[in-house]
C-alpha cells in the first residue's frame, strides 16, 4: 500500500486514536505518544493481514493505553497532593452529528467522570471507554482486548456501576453552567467572599493539583467558609496582574488565568441545584504548558 494511502487512513481515525487515549490516560502528552507508537506499529504491520484497519488501530491503541496507564498509576501514587487530569480544549466543531452525541462525548471526557476513573483497573477502564464514549460493540472490544464477550460485558458491568456510584449525579443547563462561572469569576476575582458564599453549595470541594510545582492546597478544602475564605483571600488584587478568559474545557466552560500571555492557573465548577458545588483549580505547569494549542477530544 502506498505511504500516502497509509498516512491517510492513519490521519482519518486520529482524532478518535487520540480520544480513547486521552480517557484512558488523563494526560494529552502520553495520549500524543501512545498515537505516535500506534502509527509506528501501522507502518511496520503487513498490509496484507490488515483486514479492517479502523479496528486494528483501535486495538493497538488501546492495548498501548493499557501499558501506559498501569506504568502512571505507580508514579501518581507519589504525586504532591490531589491529582487531577490534564486538561484540555474540546471544540467538537460543526462536524458533531447531533446534540445528544456531543453530550455524550463531553460528559465521557469531563473532569469528574476522568477523576472516577482513575479508580477503575485498566481493563475495566478500557472497556468503559471503547464501550461507554464511543460505542464499541461488545465483540469488537473482546477482540482488542483478547478477553471474551463475557468477559468483556462484566467489566462493562462493572465499569459502570462504578462509575454511576462515583460521579456526580445531576444535569445542568450549560447556559446556567456558564452563567454561574461568570458571575464565579466577578466574585472571585474582587476578592467578594459575599459573593463567593452566595453560590457555593454549603458542602462545596475545592480540588487544587500542582504537584509540588505552584502554590495550591496539597489537601482538598471542604465547606462553603473554607472555600470562600480561601478564593477571597488568594484572588483579591490578582485582576491587576492576569488576565482571564472564559473558554470550554473539557466539556464545559473553564476560567483560564493567563500571567504575561502564559497560562498559570485552570478553574473550572461542578454544579448543582443553582450552586457551586466543586471547585477544580490545576496548577501544575506541566498540565498547562501546552494548553492554548491542545487538541480536542
Amino acid at each position: 500500500m502506498p505511504t500516502d494511502t497509509l498516512t491517510e487512513l492513519f490521519e482519518e481515525h486520529r482524532p478518535m486514536l487520540l480520544g480513547v487515549a486521552y480517557r484512558m490516560l488523563g494526560r494529552a502528552a502520553d495520549a500524543e505518544d501512545v498515537v505516535q507508537e500506534a502509527w509506528l506499529r501501522w507502518t511496520a504491520e503487513d498490509r496484507a493481514a490488515v483486514r479492517e484497519p479502523r479496528a486494528f488501530l483501535v486495538r493497538i491503541t488501546t492495548r498501548l493505553a493499557i501499558d501506559r496507564l498501569r506504568q502512571a498509576q505507580a508514579r501518581r501514587e507519589a504525586y504532591v497532593g490531589p491529582w487531577l487530569p490534564e486538561p484540555v480544549v474540546t471544540d467538537f466543531g460543526p462536524s458533531a452529528p447531533d446534540t445528544a452525541e456531543r453530550a455524550l462525548l463531553a460528559d465521557s471526557v469531563s473532569l469528574a467522570v476522568l477523576v472516577v476513573l482513575e479508580s477503575l483497573s485498566p481493563l475495566e477502564r478500557a472497556v468503559f471507554v471503547l464501550r461507554e464514549a464511543f460505542g464499541f460493540p461488545y465483540g469488537d472490544i473482546a477482540t482488542a482486548l483478547d478477553r471474551s464477550e463475557a468477559a468483556v460485558r462484566q467489566l462493562a458491568g462493572r465499569a459502570r456501576r462504578h462509575v454511576d456510584e462515583g460521579k456526580p449525579r445531576y444535569d445542568v443547563d450549560p447556559a446556567e453552567r456558564r452563567d454561574l462561572t461568570e458571575r464565579f469569576l466577578s466574585a472571585a476575582s474582587g476578592g467578594d467572599l459575599g459573593g463567593l458564599l452566595a453560590l457555593l453549595a454549603p458542602d462545596v470541594r475545592l480540588v487544587g493539583d500542582s504537584g509540588g510545582k505552584s502554590k495550591a492546597p496539597l489537601r482538598i478544602i471542604e465547606s462553603a467558609d473554607k472555600v470562600g475564605r480561601f478564593l477571597a483571600a488568594t484572588s483579591r488584587g490578582a485582576d491587576a496582574l492576569y488576565e482571564t478568559r472564559v473558554i470550554e474545557v473539557n466539556g464545559a466552560p473553564a476560567l483560564l488565568v493567563l500571567a504575561e500571555g502564559r497560562p498559570d492557573t485552570l478553574l473550572q465548577i461542578e454544579v448543582r441545584d443553582g450552586r457551586i458545588q466543586c471547585v477544580y483549580i490545576i496548577r501544575n505547569p506541566d498540565k498547562l504548558r501546552g494548553f492554548a494549542v491542545s487538541d480536542a477530544v
